[in-house]
Order: C-alpha cells, then sequence, then structure tokens
C-alpha cells in the first residue's frame, strides 16, 4: 500500500471511530415530500425544495420542450460554443426580477461562489466574512490570496471595527461577505446595514441569497432584489426555484469582467438545456406563489413555537430553516434515529460543518409540507422529550 493510500486509510478509520463518517445514502422521491430510503417511506424535513415544486408540472414541461429542441447538453464552455440562444432567454427574466441591470447563469452555487472572490479580488485585497458565511465563499476568501478575516456573526459593529483595522487600511480594495439568510442557523442578516456599511469604508459588498431566492423579498426573488448597490448577488436555482445551477446577478460591467476573468465560468460546461427550461419555468411561476410563501411562513412560525414551547433552542431561525441544537454530536445523532423510526427523515449536522457543540438537526420546513406531516414531526418531537426527561 502506498504512503497516500496508508494516509487515507488512517484518516478514514478516524471519521468511522468518531462517528464522523459520511457516506451516500441512496432516495427515491415517492410524492410530496416523501421519499423512500432503504425500504422505507419516510417525511423529508431535508430538503430545500422550500416551495415543493421540482416536481411541478410546468418545469416538467418546459425541460421536455428543451430538452426535445436543443438536445441533452451544450457540448461546451459559454465562451466557445455553448452559449446557446436561451441562456439570454433566462439571464434577461432573471435580471428584470432582481432588479439588476443584467445576470449571469453559472454552475453549482459551491463552484459559482470558489470562483467568484478569487476572481475580484488579490493579495492586495482585504476581505471581511461573516463568521456563519458558507464554506464555499470562505474557500474563495482562500484561493484569492486576500488578506481575510471572519467578523462575528451578524454583528456590524464588529465588521466596522475590522475594516477600520491596519490589514483594512492597507488594501487596494475591500470585500464584504455574508448570506443573507443562514444556512445553519435560518437567521436573516441585515442587508441595509451591510450595504451602509460597505459604502461609508468604501468596501464591495457579496451576498449569497441562496436560501431566500423564492421565498423572500419582491416577488419572493430574496433579500436582494432591486438593491443596486449590492456588487455581487449570488443564488441558486437549486433549492425554491426546484432545478440545478447557479446565478449571480450584478452590473453590466461586473458581468463583462466575471465572463473574462471568473475561471467557473470560463473552464465549465454550460448548463444543459433541459435544466435551462426547469430554471426558465420557474421563474415565471415562482412570482406568483405567494400563497405558497404565506403558507411556508405560517408552517415555519407554527414549527418554532412548538419546538421553543417543549424547550429546544432554535437559536434566531426566523426562516424556513430551523436548527434543533441539541449541543452533543451523540445527542444529534440519537433524535436524528429517534426522528427516522417515526417515519421523518431530518438528518443531523455536526462539526466540522457547524462550531463544536452546537450540533443539530436542520429542519428544513417546505410549503408542500401538509397538516397532518407537520403534526406528526412536532408529536415525534415531543415523544423524544418525554424520552429525554
Amino acid at each position: 500500500m502506498s504512503n497516500l493510500a496508508t494516509l487515507q486509510q488512517q484518516m478514514l478509520v478516524e471519521r468511522q471511530n468518531s462517528r464522523r463518517f459520511r457516506k451516500l445514502t441512496t432516495t427515491t422521491p415517492v410524492n410530496g415530500m416523501q421519499i423512500l430510503r432503504d425500504g422505507q417511506t419516510l417525511v423529508n424535513f431535508s430538503s430545500n425544495d422550500y416551495l415543493g415544486i421540482s416536481q411541478h408540472p410546468l418545469l416538467k414541461e418546459r425541460a421536455t420542450e428543451w430538452l426535445e429542441k436543443y438536445g441533452t447538453g451544450c457540448g461546451a464552455s459559454r465562451l466557445i460554443s455553448g452559449n446557446f440562444d436561451i441562456f439570454d432567454r433566462v439571464e434577461e427574466k432573471l435580471a428584470k426580477l432582481k432588479g439588476t441591470e443584467t445576470a449571469l447563469v453559472m454552475g453549482a452555487g459551491f463552484q459559482t461562489n470558489v470562483s467568484l472572490l478569487p476572481a475580484v479580488a488579490n493579495d492586495k485585497s482585504f476581505i471581511c466574512c461573516d463568521r456563519l458565511s458558507h464554506n464555499s465563499l470562505l474557500q474563495g476568501a482562500i484561493l484569492s490570496q486576500s488578506s481575510w478575516t471572519r467578523f462575528h456573526h451578524n454583528d456590524v459593529l464588529d465588521l466596522k471595527k475590522r475594516l477600520e483595522s491596519s490589514a483594512s487600511a492597507n488594501a487596494e480594495n475591500r470585500w464584504i461577505v455574508s448570506e443573507s439568510v443562514f444556512s445553519m442557523d435560518g437567521d436573516v442578516a441585515d442587508i441595509d446595514q451591510l450595504i451602509s456599511t460597505a459604502n461609508h469604508h468604501d468596501a464591495q459588498l457579496l451576498i449569497d441569497d441562496a436560501h431566500a431566492t423564492g421565498v423572500l423579498g419582491v416577488n419572493g426573488m430574496g433579500l436582494t432584489s432591486f438593491k443596486p448597490e449590492i456588487d455581487l448577488i449570488v443564488g441558486t436555482f437549486g433549492k425554491a426555484l426546484g432545478s440545478y445551477g447557479s446565478y449571480v446577478a450584478c452590473s453590466k460591467q461586473m458581468r463583462d469582467y466575471l465572463i473574462n476573468f471568473c475561471g467557473g465560468l470560463i473552464y465549465s460546461t454550460a448548463l444543459p438545456p433541459p435544466i435551462l427550461g426547469a430554471i426558465d419555468a420557474a421563474l415565471d411561476l415562482v412570482p406568483t406563489l405567494d400563497a405558497e410563501r404565506k403558507r411556508l411562513s405560517e408552517l415555519a412560525t407554527f414549527a418554532r413555537n412548538e419546538l421553543q414551547s417543549m424547550g429546544f433552542s432554535t437559536l434566531n431561525s426566523s426562516t424556513q430553516i430551523i436548527p434543533i441544537v441539541t449541543g452533543s454530536e451523540e445527542s444529534a445523532l440519537q433524535l436524528s434515529q429517534h426522528l427516522e423510526e417515526r417515519g421523518i427523515l431530518a438528518l443531523p449536522i455536526r462539526p466540522p460543518t457547524v462550531s463544536n457543540s452546537t450540533s443539530r438537526i436542520r429542519l428544513s420546513i417546505s410549503a408542500a409540507h401538509t397538516d397532518e406531516q407537520m403534526e406528526s414531526l412536532v408529536s415525534a418531537l415531543k415523544d423524544w422529550g418525554q424520552v429525554k426527561r
């Protein structure tokens, strides 16, 4: 066995011994928010399909229509021959909904985030990331070779101190990086405060709007909509919009710059036409789903109130993402197993994804969850509370 293979084996054994070993488990969608896993039908409370439209007939119809017209793939990157005319259609529609000059459709959200900061920042830049920003943004900051720091979560005073530090003073440009809705805590950034801070400190602003897109803001198009002061807005089509891929909403100059300097776009094959068809349909559908957004908010409020009345910590969640903080990893694993035995899929989130002593179940509520499914969740959690006492 080679030295590399030996090292890998040791690291895998360590993961297994610490009960942090990850593996892929096959699931099959059944209907609504139900899936089949290991022969058991489970209600899915771990999906980011917040509006329940991934199975919507309109998305399937347009995906099929564009499949028949354009084929299964674009065959090249967008800068070679893969920039089919349907990209223009989707980007124009998206920019109008976001209230920006233009937009750029890219691949997976991680791919986009990890390549944006290296494109717009360098070793003469200074980056301030919210401490709970997604790993993809932190990886992007590292790859940019900038001087970078993490400010206390949603703490604008701490952000200002860091922007006024000597490291920032010597920088040619500064970036503030945050999410709008935080993926693990379910709380919300004060976007207007971040804009004001960026303006006051001559900094640029990048906001990842992934978990707000489709759910919050004007026409459900996120908390960054119609805020031209934000230099880079990132979002995804793979969550509330029910498909796959990501976008950047920005100025025309920024779009031209990214086309020339963002490796995540330059060196990647363009999204397949059927995916673009589903995205296009979702952009038509989502602005009409006010009733679904209202129901989603009501279900999330119901779940939070019930959890808090049982003594569970949900941190500062105010959205469809609700953490149930157990503290220890073992408790998170046990609670997940308890819920699975009662027909509910709610997976544990543990370090290094979250910080030590904050292991949790991350509930993702969907407008497609039924009242009965919500009651089953609450009942199972009440049973857990009785077991623990």
